[in-house]
C-alpha cells in the first residue's frame, strides 16, 4: 500500500501519491518530448550543431530524470515523516486519557483577588501517572481524599494544601487586574495591561519538608544538620536524599528522626507528602530538585551556597528568618516553566519503540559533540518548516534558563515568568542567523537531516547525553507542570538583581560631567 502523502498543510488526498505520481509522470513525460527531438531521423551529412543540439538536449534528459527521482524521494521521505508524527500524536493523546478528570473552580477572594483551586475526580492512583516514563499526564493534580495522608512514625499526617492568586503591591494599582479586550465598533484593543505577580498562601500549615543539598560540600552539611534541627524544634517531618540520611545519622544517633525513600516507588510518590522543598546549592541544586518530580512540584525554596545564583535567592546566613516567613505564608513565587521533550528513532516502527520523554527546566542542547562536521539540522515549528540549522549545533531553552547556556550562545535574556521557547543557534555558519523568541503553545522539531555526514548529540540540562542518528528527532513542548520557586522580593526584582550580582549586568564607569556642553 502506498504512504499517504504529507503536505504542508497536514490534510491528506484521496489519492496518497497522487501529487508526487503525476508530478513524477510530467516530468518522465517530458523527457520522452525532450528524446523525440533529439532523435531526428538519420541522414548522412547531419550538421555538427545539430549533434551539439543532441548533447545539450540529452543533458536535459537527465536533470529531468534526477528531478523525478528526488521528487519521489521527498514524497516518500514526507510520508513516512507523516506517519511517525501521528504515531507520536496518538501516544501523546493516549497518555492525555489515562490522567484524571480534574475540574478548575475559581474563587473571588479577599481584595478581589482570583483564587486557582484544583480538584481531582478519581481516587485510582494509578491514573496520576504513566508506568513507563513516570511523567505525569494530566494538567492538575490535588490531593485525594482517602490518600492526603501519609504515616509518618505511627501518625497520619495531612499533606497541606494552598491557594494561588494574583497579588501586586497596593490596592489602589490598577496592574493587578486581568487583560481586558475591547471589540466596539470593529476596534480591537488591550483596555488594561496585566502586571501580575503570583502569591502561594497556606490553607493549612505546611507538615514536611524535604532538604536537598549539594554533594561534597562542608559548608553545606553544616547548614543542613543545623537546619534539620531548626525544623524538628518547628514540630515538622523532614525528608531528606538516602546520601544526607547516612551522613546525619554516622554523625549523631540524634537524627534518627530523619525520613527519606527506599525505592522507586517512594521516589516518584514524594509530591503526594512533601508540602515544602528546600535547597543548599547553587542553580545546579536546583535544577536536580525539579527533576525529582515528574509532575507536579511542591514549592522549592532556594538557598544560595553556589557559585552563581539566578534561581537562589536566599542568603543562607538567615534561614530562620526566611524559613519562619515562608512557613507562615503568604508567599511570592515564580512559576518556572519546562519543556518535555522526546526522542524519535527514524527506525522507530511502533509505539512501544518510542523512548519517554524527558523534562528539563533550563535547556535541551543538540550539538555535533566530537564530529569535525557541522551539525544538520531540519527545524520545523507546529510542521511549518523554520530553517535548517548548519553550525556547531542548537539551543532551545526555557525563559529560566535564557541566563544559561542560551546567554552565553548569544540569546537574549528574558524574565523567567515569560512563557516562551527560545531558539538560540550555537555558532552558525551563517551572518544572518539570529536567536528566535517562539511562544509557549508551539511544538518544535528538530531532526537531523538524512545527507547530514555525521550524527549529532543531545543533553538534557547537561545530563542524559543522546546520540542522534541520520532520520532521528526531538520533539519538544511545554510541559504543563511548571517549578514553583519562592521569591526573595518579587519575581522581577529577583530577577534584576541575579543579572546585576551574578553577571554584573550593563556595569561600567558613569561618564564624568566635565567637558563641553550644549549651549
Amino acid at each position: 500500500m502506498a504512504p499517504e502523502n504529507f503536505n504542508p498543510n497536514g490534510n491528506a488526498s484521496n489519492l496518497p501519491w497522487e501529487d508526487g505520481f503525476l508530478d513524477s509522470l510530467s516530468i518522465v513525460n517530458s523527457e520522452k518530448a525532450v528524446k523525440e527531438v533529439i532523435q531526428p531521423p538519420l541522414v548522412e551529412g547531419i550538421d555538427d550543431h545539430l549533434v551539439e543540439f543532441s548533447e545539450a538536449m540529452r543533458t536535459v534528459s537527465k536533470v529531468l530524470r534526477r528531478a523525478a527521482e528526488g521528487k519521489a524521494s521527498a514524497q516518500a521521505e514526507a510520508s513516512e515523516w507523516k506517519r511517525k508524527y501521528e504515531l507520536e500524536r496518538e501516544r501523546n493523546r493516549q497518555l492525555e486519557n489515562t490522567g484524571l478528570n480534574s475540574n478548575y473552580t475559581v474563587e473571588k477572594g479577599d481584595n478581589s483577588a482570583d483564587h486557582l483551586k484544583l480538584m481531582s475526580e478519581t481516587d485510582e492512583p494509578s491514573q496520576f501517572c504513566n508506568e513507563k516514563n513516570g511523567i505525569y499526564s494530566h494538567e492538575v493534580l490535588r490531593d485525594r481524599e482517602h490518600n492526603a495522608y501519609s504515616n509518618v512514625h505511627g501518625k497520619l499526617i495531612r499533606k497541606a494544601s494552598f491557594k494561588l492568586q494574583w497579588y501586586c503591591k497596593g490596592e489602589k494599582n490598577d496592574q493587578h487586574k486581568h487583560d481586558i479586550v475591547s471589540f466596539e465598533k470593529g476596534n480591537i484593543t488591550t483596555a488594561e495591561r496585566s502586571s501580575k505577580q503570583i502569591c502561594l498562601k497556606w490553607e493549612s500549615p505546611p507538615q514536611t519538608v524535604l532538604i536537598l543539598t549539594k554533594p561534597n560540600s562542608t559548608s553545606v552539611k553544616v547548614i543542613c544538620a543545623e537546619m534539620v534541627r531548626w525544623l524538628k524544634e518547628k514540630k515538622l517531618n523532614i525528608y531528606v536524599e538516602p546520601r544526607v540520611r547516612t551522613e546525619l545519622v554516622t554523625e549523631s544517633a540524634y537524627y534518627d528522626f530523619v525520613q527519606t525513600w527506599k525505592d522507586d516507588d517512594g521516589f516518584l510518590l514524594l509530591h503526594e507528602k512533601v508540602d515544602l522543598v528546600v535547597t543548599l546549592g547553587g542553580d545546579g541544586t536546583v535544577l536536580w530538585a525539579a527533576s525529582m518530580f515528574k509532575g507536579p512540584v511542591p514549592p522549592i525554596v532556594p538557598f544560595s551556597l553556589g557559585s552563581l545564583g539566578f534561581m537562589t535567592p536566599f542568603h543562607s546566613e538567615q534561614y530562620k528568618e526566611c524559613l519562619k516567613s515562608i512557613l507562615q505564608g503568604p508567599i511570592s513565587i515564580t512559576l518556572r516553566h519546562r519543556l518535555q521533550c522526546h526522542v524519535i528513532r527514524e527506525s522507530a516502527k511502533t509505539e512501544d519503540e518510542t523512548e519517554e520523554p524527558i523534562l528539563v527546566l533550563n535547556e535541551v542542547t543538540i550539538d555535533r559533540g566530537i564530529s569535525s562536521f557541522l551539525t544538520n539540522l531540519e527545524c520545523y515549528c507546529d510542521n511549518s518548516f523554520v530553517t535548517c540549522v548548519q553550525g556547531d549545533g542548537l539551543i532551545l531553552s526555557t525563559t529560566s534558563g535564557s541566563t544559561a547556556y542560551s546567554l552565553a550562545a548569544g540569546g537574549s535574556m528574558v524574565h523567567p515568568q515569560v512563557p516562551g521557547i527560545l531558539f538560540t543557534p550555537i555558532c552558525p555558519h551563517s551572518l544572518s542567523f539570529r536567536p528566535l523568541i517562539l511562544p509557549e503553545y508551539v511544538t518544535l522539531r528538530i531532526q537531523v537531516a538524512l545527507n547530514s555526514r555525521g550524527p549529532a548529540w543531545v543533553s538534557f540540562d547537561g545530563k542524559d547525553r543522546k546520540q542522534l542518528s541520520q532520520g532521528d528527532a526531538l520533539v519538544c513542548s511545554m510541559s504543563i507542570w511548571p517549578v514553583p520557586t519562592a521569591c526573595r522580593g518579587d519575581s522581577t526584582n529577583d530577577f534584576l538583581h541575579s543579572i546585576h550580582e551574578g553577571l554584573h549586568w550593563n556595569l561600567r564607569k558613569t561618564q564624568s560631567g566635565d567637558g563641553p556642553r550644549d549651549s
